[in-house]
């Protein structure tokens, strides 16, 4: 009966992350820099019920736990079901006030994270400290993701799925407003260096983009950007669309 039992443990579905982060230590591996993202989920203890179906095996995928409709509370359930997750610092910015008992200083911190296949978060967070208050950004990126719709939206391609956008998009943030349009295959991003930045961790290959307003800001360029990708998701299409421009929401291979 224990034997029995062993044995279903071990056959057991598990999410990917914490699986990962389960399996035995490569010594010879080369060490990541920073802290290691999937110590969380060694000693993880679920606080939600969404994280406990997580932990019980219930729910495998980033899909499936979109599709149970409740809110995504725990940076630890971004881990488990998408351990491929980057993260890029956009911008560092000190913030200096002068109080009555004197010189005050903060730090403005804006990351992007993605997992390069259509998902990507945004976040800006303010702290006194720079490794504490990125940390805190990454993980409320983490926790602000957002399906990416690719496709095939550009009259210049050929027939079949492509890795751009499948019809023209416009976000905004302050003065700055960012419009993205399909680009053939093989283009490039074409667009500034913080909106190439997202929308490379977003998966997002090839893209024609046209800006207008302050756009030297790094914060609303990268926000406008990452706005654009939000209104696209929100776009409400058709099977027959979908299937013409071949449309994939969020990863492709799930």
């Amino acid at each position: 009966m224990t034997e029995e039992t062993s044995t279903e443990e071990k056959d057991a579905p598990i999410a990917p992350g914490i699986a990962l982060a389960l399996a035995p230590v490569d010594e010879d591996a080369p060490r990541r820099r920073g802290p290691d993202p999937l110590a969380a989920l060694r000693n993880w203890t679920p606080r939600t019920r969404l994280g406990r179906m997580v932990m019980n095996g219930e729910i495998l995928t980033y899909e499936e736990a979109l599709a149970t409709g409740f809110p995504i509370r725990e940076v630890e359930i971004v881990d488990a079901l998408l351990p491929e997750m980057d993260d890029d610092v956009l911008s560092v910015n000190m913030i200096q006030r002068m109080t009555d008992s004197g010189r005050r200083v903060r730090f403005n911190v804006l990351c992007a994270v993605g997992n390069g296949d259509g998902y990507v978060g945004l976040s800006i967070c303010k702290g006194k400290e720079v490794a504490s208050t990125i940390q805190k950004a990454i993980t409320q990126a983490k926790l602000n993701l957002v399906p990416v719709f690719r496709g095939n939206g550009s009259w210049e391609s050929a027939e079949g799925p492509g890795n751009s956008i499948p019809f023209k998009a416009t976000g905004r943030s302050g003065s700055t407003r960012v419009t993205l349009l399909p680009a053939p295959s093989g283009k490039g991003l074409v667009i500034g260096d913080y909106g190439r930045r997202v929308l490379k961790l977003a998966g997002v290959e090839d893209v024609w983009s046209r800006s207008s307003g302050q756009t030297r800001s790094t914060i609303n360029f990268a926000k406008a950007t990452f706005n654009a990708l939000e209104v696209l998701g929100r776009a409400k299409v058709n099977d027959q669309v979908r299937e013409k421009l071949h449309i994939t929401i969020g990863r492709r291979n799930a």
